[in-house]
């Protein structure tokens, strides 16, 4: 038997191993030399900014030769491309459509008894004040008489009757508006889990707003100074409309 020295094995593993060493070694010293500012830099997300081109013309003029070609030719900058778009894409067009005020009925004019058909106030006789920009009426009771505060309706849901009360000394300020019936922001900002076990339980009353109030109040007063002038109109507005045995709206006229 022939024993072999340890010089005699090939080396390539352990030259391997070293060559991986050395480089680990090198790495780890690039590393520690790397400072926070230089960071950005190493892995390129830090460089000079782009300059800023300004925008040329859209289109150059060229010389055409021929002496009926005009002499002269606007040619674009940009080169359209030669194909088309794989997959459709719509275009959004600007709608010509316009917002156009919602009509008034004929039959309902400033002063015109209503009677509500939906709502809260079904059945309740109204008094019409006039349209909002939103196409809505505004109408109200009076609240002193039947209980109807100003409130606006559809007119789908009102029937015009021939009743009418004159509202030339009744003066409506201009801040009754459809801005003035939103409801304010809620101010109360609790968290979700105190929401959650508040479930069920009655919610503290709202007071209602004075300025609201005040504003009734000086509509109402202004109306019944009208109302009294003609017998048992407020009786009229008084009472709730409801349909008896064999009568039919469309017969009627109100």
């Amino acid at each position: 038997l022939v024993l072999r020295q340890q010089s005699d094995f090939p080396s390539g593993s352990k030259r391997s191993h070293s060559v991986h060493q050395d480089s680990r070694h090198s790495d780890q010293m690039a590393r520690t030399k790397d400072t926070r500012a230089s960071l950005p830099t190493r892995r390129g997300l830090k460089g000079s900014k782009a300059a800023t081109k300004e925008a040329g013309p859209e289109h150059k003029e060229v010389k055409v030769g021929g002496p009926k070609n005009g002499e002269t030719r606007l040619v674009p900058t940009s080169k359209v491309s030669r194909f088309y778009p794989g997959e459709d894409v719509r275009t959004k067009r600007k709608s010509a459509r316009v917002a156009a005020p919602t009509k008034l009925r004929d039959s309902i004019t400033p002063g015109t008894v209503l009677i509500l058909l939906a709502g809260r106030f079904r059945g309740k006789r109204v008094v019409f004040l006039k349209q909002l920009d939103s196409g809505l009426l505004l109408v109200t009771g009076p609240y002193k008489v039947n209980g109807v505060p100003l409130r606006r309706v559809n007119q789908a849901y009102v029937i015009a009757t021939s009743t009418k009360i004159d509202l030339s000394s009744v003066s409506i300020d201009e801040k009754i508006n459809d801005k003035y019936f939103s409801r304010p922001a809620s101010t109360t900002s609790g968290d979700k889990e105190s929401e959650f076990f508040s479930e069920g339980k009655p919610k503290p009353k709202e007071a209602y707003p004075e300025a609201k109030a005040s504003d009734q109040k000086t509509i109402d007063q202004a109306l019944l100074a009208e109302i009294k002038k003609t017998e048992n109109l407020s009786k009229y507005l008084k009472a709730s409309f409801g349909l008896s045995k064999g009568q039919f709206p469309h017969q009627l006229s109100f």
